[in-house]
């Protein structure tokens, strides 16, 4: 929940808006409130109702917009989290601009203080720890980070502290019936990759096989106590550590 009390994402928008209308150009109003959001101008009116009886902006029909102190407080916390947010997807993970902003967009909202922390903490580590900058280099140098495995020449610290990683994982396909298992990570791109990350597939997350068919060609699985089906070639995709390590 924010400070200002329930604001709902579309009301925190147009309160950035005019944060950036009036840092950019000292004045703010509807129409270049709808211009900035490509909306019509009858529906930037009724968000400055809104906003004006929650006490964050100053605003009078065909009078220019401005923030009260308070409005002008949250308008910063909503537009430091949207900065906050595009620096660790352009800068640390080195994100496309355009996917960066969106992102940035759709987080901001639900992004809580102590979450803000941690994301500030992480990039200040990164840019600022003698180590930091070698560690985003291992990170993006990683062909396997950059959806490129088959291009893993197996030269990193990681891959030569067991001579090889994939020594030390099995395919979730290569495991019984009743096994549980650790997933490690996820061998596959584009909608693959979204189906199992969005099933909960995610590293180190433990599951339990259950039946499966005749021939492999589907796996019931077991994943915090809901049933998940996967097909014989996204059971492939999923990279797990071997049993006896779960033991």
């Amino acid at each position: 929940m924010n400070p200002a009390g329930h604001l709902s994402g579309a009301l925190e928008d147009y309160l950035e808006t005019i944060y950036e209308l009036v840092r950019d150009q000292k004045v703010a109003r509807v129409r270049d409130i709808a211009q900035k959001r490509g909306v019509r101008a009858a529906s930037v009116t009724p968000a400055m109702r809104r906003l004006s009886e929650l006490g964050l902006i100053r605003y009078g029909k065909r009078e220019f917009i401005d923030l009260t102190p308070r409005g002008q407080r949250e308008a910063q916390r909503i537009f430091s989290r949207h900065q906050a947010l595009t620096r660790f997807f352009e800068r640390v993970l080195r994100m496309p601009v355009e996917t960066a902003e969106d992102d940035a967009c759709a987080m901001e909202h639900s992004l809580s203080v102590g979450g803000m922390d941690y994301l500030v903490r992480f990039i200040e580590f990164v840019h600022n720890c003698p180590e930091g900058a070698r560690f985003l280099e291992l990170f993006h140098g990683c062909a396997v980070a950059q959806h490129a495995p088959e291009a893993c020449r197996g030269e990193c610290p990681l891959r030569r502290k067991g001579r090889d990683e994939e020594l030390r994982t099995v395919t979730l396909a290569s495991v019984g019936a009743g096994t549980r298992v650790r997933v490690r990570r996820i061998a596959a791109d584009g909608t693959m990759r979204d189906r199992l990350l969005d099933a909960g597939l995610l590293p180190d997350v433990v599951v339990e096989v259950g039946r499966v068919s005749e021939g492999g060609e589907t796996f019931e699985l077991r994943l915090g106590g809901f049933e998940l089906r996967l097909t014989g070639e996204e059971a492939r995709a999923v990279l797990v550590a071997p049993p006896e390590e779960n033991r």
